[in-house]
């Protein structure tokens, strides 16, 4: 897929290269070209050793990229969390993981720090939900200003994420307004095309309409969530359309790897990585 903008990518280091060891997957990262990274929660817990966030702190480093992008705690998975900042009973979790973020951007940098709302299961109420949300996003955006990163709230689309607390990117916008209106911090929009055209597609007429407000963007094909080029959405028209709006962020590759490895990232040249 031919690509005519400036738009720089970085390399989602938790979906692509999925045959090797987290730790090896910089240095894979590097030999195909990319100077920058980004990961979701890349542990098992909250609050990991030392020792294993010295590990994957040097294998980044060592590879000399930059980290763009890291999801804060998705909490436990197979007892059906996706994030923990709205959730009451996880508040110490996601500020745990908050602070092992930070300690993370002191070292290597780091743009943005993804924080998953989580899930609206009906146990709670949903003004509960907004309340513990609007409190831990004010406290991270303060905590990860102090390391030059900001919060940024992601939108999932419902088919792949029933129970998600935001499903569109108006709730995403809405709920930044909230944090600044209630409590005077500042936090940004990841705009995932992905998962926008999944829910409400229309995706030009978005990203003219809310890229100032864009802390981070990712990538994938839809609906198979494969690399550019294997579905519906117009790559050619959506990246000149983030560059003509003034996004100068890196752009996000969280999709999933071909069936061939070879053709995984095929659509972009060495040299634009």
């Amino acid at each position: 897929m031919r690509r005519e903008t400036t738009v720089r990518f970085d390399a989602n280091l938790s979906i692509l290269f999925p045959d090797l060891p987290l730790l090896e997957r910089p240095a894979a990262a590097a030999a195909l070209g990319f100077d920058a990274v980004e990961l979701w929660w890349p542990f098992d817990r909250e609050a990991p050793a030392a020792a294993e966030v010295d590990r994957l702190v040097e294998a980044i480093g060592a590879s000399r990229l930059i980290l763009v992008s890291l999801n804060l705690t998705h909490g436990d998975r197979s007892a059906g969390e996706h994030g923990l900042a709205a959730i009451p009973g996880g508040v110490l979790r996601f500020r745990d993981s908050l602070d092992v973020a930070v300690a993370i951007a002191g070292r290597l940098g780091c743009v943005a720090f993804n924080a998953l709302y989580g899930n609206r299961t009906g146990e709670i109420p949903d003004e509960i939900l907004d309340a513990t949300v609007v409190d831990n996003l004010a406290l991270a955006a303060r905590r990860a200003a102090t390391v030059g990163t900001t919060i940024v709230l992601e939108a999932l689309n419902p088919v792949d994420f029933p129970h998600y607390g935001l499903h569109r990117t108006a709730d995403a916008l809405a709920l930044a307004d909230r944090v600044r209106t209630d409590a005077g911090a500042e936090v940004k929009l990841l705009f995932d095309v992905y998962h926008v055209q999944r829910t409400e597609g229309d995706l030009l007429a978005r990203i003219d309409a809310h890229a100032p407000r864009f802390g981070h963007v990712q990538i994938a094909d839809a609906p198979g969530r494969f690399r550019p080029g294997t579905g519906e959405i117009a790559f050619e028209r959506v990246l000149p359309a983030l560059e003509r709006a003034g996004y100068a962020g890196f752009v996000g590759l969280e999709y999933r790897p071909s069936p061939d490895p070879a053709d995984t990232f095929a659509w972009l040249p060495m040299e634009r990585r």
